[in-house]
Order: C-alpha cells, then sequence, then structure tokens
C-alpha cells in the first residue's frame, strides 16, 4: 500500500510528511483535499491524479507531465479559468476510489530561468508545482489548505501480479483489465500454440491459469514458444519449464504434466474459460465430452500447414463453443474429432509466428467475450489463411 511505496520513495514521503492526503490506486498516486475556486469564486474541493511508472518494484516516478482532475476547472479570484493548464474534459476509471471522479486533465510542463520546458524530476516537485497553480487563488480568498494530513483509509486490494500493473494505469484501462478478476483458465496442451496463449495470459489478469501436458521439453520445442532457452531445461517436462518461467511475475499459476480426458473432471473444478490446444482428433473429442458436458465454455485452436504449392500454405483458425452453443458447433466438424489412419505420415509443420498469431486470434477472442475487446459482429469462428495473408470469418 502507499506507507510501503513511501518508505522506498523519498519524494512520496515528503508529501505524506507536509500533510498531502495521498494514496496509492492501481498504479496511480491519488491526492485528495485539494482546494480549488469554482466559476462562482466557491471554494471547492478536488483530488489530482498522477500515473505512476514504475522502476523496479520499488522505486516509481512520475509517468509524464500530466495530471487528471476530480473537479471543474479551476478558476481565478474573478472567477476566470485559471490558464496554462492544457487538457481538457476527460473520464478515467479508479479501480479503489469511488470517491474520486475525474472529469478533466491538465498539462502544464515547468520552464527553466532560459525559458525551456522540462519535465518533473519526481512526485513532490509535480505535485508541488500544480498545487500552486490550482489551490493558490482559494488559499488567498478562503485561507484553505490542502495540507490535511488526513489518513485515507485504503481499500484492500490483491493483485495476482508480483510487479505494479503500470501497463493497465498508464493505458488507462483499469475497468476493462477488472472484467478477467473472477477468471479460472485451463490450457489445454502448451505445444506451438498453447506455451504462446499461455504467455499471453499470464500478463492478463484472470485469477488462475491452469496449463496441462505430459510432453517433455526438448529443442525443437524452444523453437516455436516464447522465451529464452536455458541448458536446464532441455529433457524436463514442459510444465515445469513454464513454471519456472513465468512464476516470478505472477501468482495463480498451476501446472500438470498430465493429459486431460473425458475422466479429468477434477482437474477442471472451478474452470471458468479453456483453450484446447491439442492435435490430435481423438484427444480433442475427450476433451470436447468433458468440457460440453461441464458447461465450460471454450476456443478450440487449429493449424493445418502444408507445403502442397512449395512454400508453406495452410489455415489457422480459433472457434469459441460457447455453453449455449457448443453441441451445435461440434456437429459443424470445424475441428477434428477423429485420428487419420495414414496421420503417422504427415510431417507437422509448425512455425513460431504462425503458432503465435494463432494463440492471439484466440486470446483476442476471448477477451472479446469478456468485453475488453469490442466485437463488431460476435464472430464464434476466426480463421485466416496463411497464402491469403488475411482473415476470414464464419458466424455460425
Amino acid at each position: 500500500m502507499f506507507l510501503e511505496l513511501a518508505n522506498h520513495n523519498e519524494d512520496l514521503r515528503q508529501l505524506l510528511e507536509k500533510g498531502y492526503a495521498i494514496t496509492e490506486d492501481h498504479g496511480y498516486i491519488v491526492v485528495r483535499d485539494i482546494p480549488y475556486l469554482d466559476s462562482n469564486t466557491r471554494c471547492q474541493i478536488g483530488a489530482i491524479v498522477s500515473t505512476i511508472s514504475d522502476i523496479d518494484g520499488k522505486k516509481v516516478k512520475p509517468h509524464d507531465h500530466q495530471i487528471f482532475f476530480a473537479g471543474s476547472h479551476p478558476c481565478q479570484l474573478d472567477g476566470t479559468p485559471i490558464k496554462g493548464l492544457g487538457g481538457g474534459p476527460t473520464n478515467l476509471a479508479l479501480a479503489s476510489s469511488p470517491d474520486v471522479v475525474v472529469q478533466r486533465s491538465f498539462s502544464n510542463k515547468l520552464m527553466t530561468k532560459t525559458g525551456t520546458l522540462r519535465d518533473y524530476k519526481d512526485f513532490f516537485e509535480k505535485i508541488e508545482h500544480y498545487v500552486t497553480i490550482i489551490s493558490g487563488p482559494a488559499q488567498e480568498k478562503c485561507g484553505v489548505k490542502p495540507y490535511t494530513f488526513r489518513l485515507v483509509e485504503e481499500t484492500p486490494t490483491k493483485s495476482v501480479f508480483t510487479f505494479r500493473d503500470t501497463l493497465t494505469s498508464r493505458a488507462q484501462m483499469v475497468d476493462l483489465s477488472a472484467k478477467f478478476a473472477d477468471d479460472v483458465v485451463a490450457i489445454i496442451g502448451l505445444g506451438g500454440t498453447g506455451s504462446y496463449i499461455l504467455d499471453f495470459l499470464v500478463k492478463t489478469p484472470v485469477s488462475e491459469i491452469r496449463g496441462f501436458d505430459p510432453d517433455d521439453f526438448h529443442v525443437h520445442t524452444a523453437y516455436r514458444s516464447p522465451g529464452k532457452l536455458s541448458d536446464g531445461e532441455l529433457g524436463k517436462n514442459k510444465v515445469e519449464v513454464y513454471r519456472s518461467r513465468y512464476e516470478n511475475f505472477r501468482e495463480g499459476l498451476c501446472f500438470e504434466p498430465k493429459y486431460i480426458e473425458a475422466q479429468s473432471l477434477e482437474s477442471l473444478k472451478g474452470v471458468t474459460f479453456a483453450f484446447v490446444c491439442v492435435d490430435k482428433g481423438t484427444s480433442r473429442a475427450g476433451i470436447f465430452d468433458l468440457l460440453i458436458s461441464n458447461s465450460i465454455p471454450f476456443i478450440d485452436v487449429g493449424m493445418g500447414l502444408n507445403r502442397n504449392r512449395g512454400p508453406i500454405d495452410g489455415t489457422l483458425r480459433a472457434t469459441y463453443y460457447s455453453a449455449q452453443e457448443a453441441d451445435r458447433l461440434r456437429r459443424l466438424a470445424l475441428a477434428e474429432l477423429v485420428d487419420d489412419p495414414a496421420d503417422e505420415y504427415r510431417i507437422h509443420i509448425q512455425i513460431a509466428e504462425l503458432n503465435a498469431l494463432n494463440a492471439a486470434l484466440a486470446v483476442i477472442k476471448f477477451k472479446q467475450i469478456r468485453g475488453f475487446y469490442f466485437d463488431k459482429d460476435l464472430l464464434n469462428s476466426l480463421a485466416m489463411q496463411v497464402g491469403n495473408i488475411k482473415t476470414f470469418h464464419e458466424a455460425l
């Protein structure tokens, strides 16, 4: 929480000791009790919100020279708007500060003695500068001060991430990321496409990720999976390798070196969504049976590449099976549910960028389902033909 942050940052400690009512909210510094004059020269109380840039998990600095403000445009003693505050009306969702309703943003840089503009060296300089501009007229007229020494009770928050998620706050999408908070996601198969789905989901704030794959990590695996290869990883089970790669980044990782079959319900208890990333038809059929019978929505991925024309061609597919529509979609036979007798003679082409693209299609679809991305057509299946390098959709 903020007191811990202040222990590692002198500028934040200075603000606290000076009397500012200051807290942290998911990648933002929030400073309440900021007095200002409205257009009728009446004293109002607003709040300043500034985006954090996390340096090393303990040390932080301002992300930029701008701030957000909860309140109307501050005015001079005569009721005219204070000049020099660029920006304009805006909205910003805060995760745990319901009393702070951001209405606008401001932009004002410091000016050096030579007349050039510069950014702020730390939060103390930045907050002090903006408070002088915003609160000056109110302090002069009403005798009020922003130094209330009020200790704001912070709403306890628990993040799955080891590091502060400043990407979400910088992109102003805290409200959208919250849509994943209750998700427990299973990735069945950590091969080429499954490993990239894992990599994408590790950075998504779902509460838990369960990965299943009984196979070992070999040299060819490294050529179609994300991340660097360490010598000690070769020959280990895939789930052990991926656990060691990601466990320092977030909590909620659970890996099992096993196949998921029609009888594997115990491993999927509590799962809210699944990704099926297997290439054998009979294995897929058993997994489909399990997921559909237990009303677990899922996305099945498929990648069929060939060299029939010399250069590599083929199709990538990601199909969403909702709990309500899964039976109907299964009957459309979009995915192979039986094994081809000649499959043992087939060359299975796996290319890292196509695995990553197939994974991206699947994860984007999942995030559309959750309302993170806009979805105009509400499509169930999305496919891409390599030879055309364009997507074609099936509404189904």
